[in-house]
């Protein structure tokens, strides 16, 4: 303790100033502060924008394959039914050259020998049995296709002869040769059919 100190008792020793900062200092590392925080919504910024773009990029793939996934359904549903429906047209046009065999033998049979015992029996055998083919073609989904007196449709009758007739439209079915069938909406034979022409 030096005399000064000693002899006046109101003397307080001053601790050594510490440097304060100074208001400029003090602004630059709030500028540095903002800087950095501006440099790091920038940079969240731009990740959010690279996520939302990932986001609507899996979107839309999503929906896509859902989308796709939708369309396989209802086709392999499409392809299932017209299975089920269908199944049966490659035994059915073999069935059908049986019942043209079977109106065959019918038209074969002379109109004087029908009177026959013999002859009428089986003549009546071969048509229950025509008949019963017909009821189990219809049963299974198969119909014939109308063809006399209706408008030739390429799509359904397949023409093998043209004949003029005076009191018909050109175009009209006056004769049918062979049956044709359908099986749903498609087409199992197509009507051979005799079709008047045109003046």
């Amino acid at each position: 303790m030096t005399d000064n100190e000693e002899n006046n008792p109101s003397y307080t020793a001053e601790a050594p100033e510490t440097a304060a900062p100074a208001p400029e200092a003090r602004l630059t590392s709030e500028e540095a502060a903002c800087e950095e925080a501006i440099e790091q919504l920038a940079e969240t910024s731009v990740e959010i924008e690279r996520l939302e773009a990932e986001k609507a990029n899996l979107t839309d793939r999503l929906l896509r394959v859902a989308a796709d996934m939708d369309n396989l359904r209802r086709r392999t549903e499409r392809d299932i039914t017209d299975a089920r429906k269908y199944a049966v047209s490659r035994f059915a046009a073999d069935m059908l050259v049986v019942g043209d065999n079977l109106k065959r033998a019918l038209d074969a049979v002379p109109a004087d020998h029908r009177g026959d015992d013999f002859v009428k029996a089986l003549v009546e055998g071969v048509e229950v049995t025509q008949r019963e083919m017909e009821r189990l073609l219809e049963k299974n989904g198969i119909t014939r296709i109308a063809a006399l007196g209706e408008r030739f449709d390429p799509n359904r009758h397949q023409a093998i002869f043209e004949m003029p007739a005076a009191d018909q439209p050109a175009g009209t079915v006056v004769e049918v040769v062979q049956d044709g069938y359908q099986i749903g909406d498609r087409v199992l034979r197509a009507a051979m059919v005799g079709v008047t022409k045109g003046a």
